[in-house]
């Protein structure tokens, strides 16, 4: 039986906290910037959480689990 593999797109976008919460990087702050809101701009620097809901499913990617 080979190796099982992670997805690669969610080892580059996702990373694992101490207590097993999943966190990401909010999307948009790349170009186009005059065009956003300060408040968006401002909340979007920061690392978030993903939601409850989204946490298996994110997980099924890494079948190892250690791997973020």
């Amino acid at each position: 039986m080979p190796k099982m593999k992670t997805k690669s797109a969610a080892k580059k976008r996702f990373k694992l906290t101490g207590t097993g919460k999943i966190k990401f990087q909010h999307a948009g702050r790349r170009h186009n910037l005059g065009g956003k809101s300060r408040k968006g701009k401002r909340q979007s620097k920061a690392m978030a959480v993903i939601h409850e809901t989204d946490h298996d499913r994110i997980l099924r990617c890494f079948p190892n689990g250690g791997g973020i």
